[in-house]
């Protein structure tokens, strides 16, 4: 089968996916979309299922409900589809006893579309010695030979589970600038996991929450943040405004009430005591990770006032 590249399809998507392992289920009717081009936090507590979802996506899991998709194909049909992806998994997995020449050449008799220039100036610059064995670089230097591999096969899809794990916040800070850098040049999508919300500030623009095994919130990050706001006001009058809104969290006092709501796209009226400011991104992420029962999912825009 020929896989035919489309401009308009999603780079990927999921359908009803589930996975279970015996009886307990790591995905539950999961379904999500996600345009090309984007670069897309998957956020979401320890044992949510982030890690079952990015194996699946790629095609290490079978999915026991469902379907997964890339580029409008489903996953495992075609080894050209493969081809198309890069995947870094947490655990980083080198050969300590290859130097980072060794694994280079293994990269590239592994990889059709190995781009031996790039992978070997992207080193140099990384100031990582060709001679140096992979089991004595620092944790650093390690995930920058991983993600040079992954870079190299010059993919269209780059996968990244919790890339920043391990690591001190200069080489935290080093990887992501590495890649973000290789992000603009390319226009590749790169979907990567983390549980600290902090490490995608400035990187990321569609964020998808996962909990409990299913998909919570995922939307372009700027328009989810414009469309939900922090109020604040007298606690009295917290049922009244909160049966006009699509409340996620509500915080109560004696007397004063904070609601975190999706107020949509319309601007709000509100009684003069009450406050209203932006919501920033870890307050939006914890907000929703604490209400399991509550979702931000694309569905037709409701007109909402106060």
């Amino acid at each position: 089968m020929t896989i035919e590249q489309g401009t308009d399809m999603p780079a990927f998507e999921t359908t009803g996916l589930g996975v279970r392992y015996r009886r307990n289920w790591a995905l539950r009717d999961c379904s999500v979309s996600v345009p090309a081009g984007r670069v897309v936090a998957l956020v979401g507590p320890n044992g949510a299922g982030k890690t079952t979802l990015l194996h699946t996506l790629v095609g290490l899991l079978a999915p026991t409900a469902g379907t997964a998709r890339l580029f409008g194909h489903t996953v495992g049909q075609s080894e050209e589809l493969l081809a198309r992806m890069a995947f870094v998994a947490q655990d980083k997995p080198l050969y300590d006893s290859f130097t980072v020449a060794d694994t280079l050449r293994f990269g590239k008799r592994l990889n059709l579309s190995w781009d031996d220039e790039f992978a070997r100036r992207r080193i140099a610059d990384l100031g990582i010695s060709l001679r140096h064995k992979v089991g004595k670089l620092s944790g650093g230097q390690q995930a920058q030979v991983a993600l040079t591999l992954a870079l190299a096969k010059r993919p269209e899809l780059l996968v990244l589970d919790e890339p920043l794990a391990n690591l001190d916040p200069l080489a935290r800070d080093d990887v992501m600038r590495a890649l973000m850098g290789t992000v603009a040049e390319t226009g590749m999508t790169v979907l990567l996991s983390s549980h600290v919300v902090s490490d995608l500030l400035n990187t990321c623009d569609w964020l998808v929450v996962l909990n409990g095994g299913r998909v919570q919130v995922s939307g372009d990050l700027e328009e989810l943040l414009a469309e939900h706001r922090v109020l604040s006001g007298p606690a009295e009058l917290a049922d009244g405004l909160a049966r006009r809104l699509q409340v996620v969290s509500d915080t109560r006092s004696d007397r004063q009430a904070t609601l975190l709501a999706h107020v949509g796209t319309e601007r709000l009226t509100l009684d003069s005591r009450w406050s209203e400011r932006p919501v920033g991104l870890e307050e939006l992420v914890l907000a929703y990770l604490r209400s399991p029962e509550a979702s931000s999912l694309p569905r037709p825009s409701l007109a909402t006032s106060a």
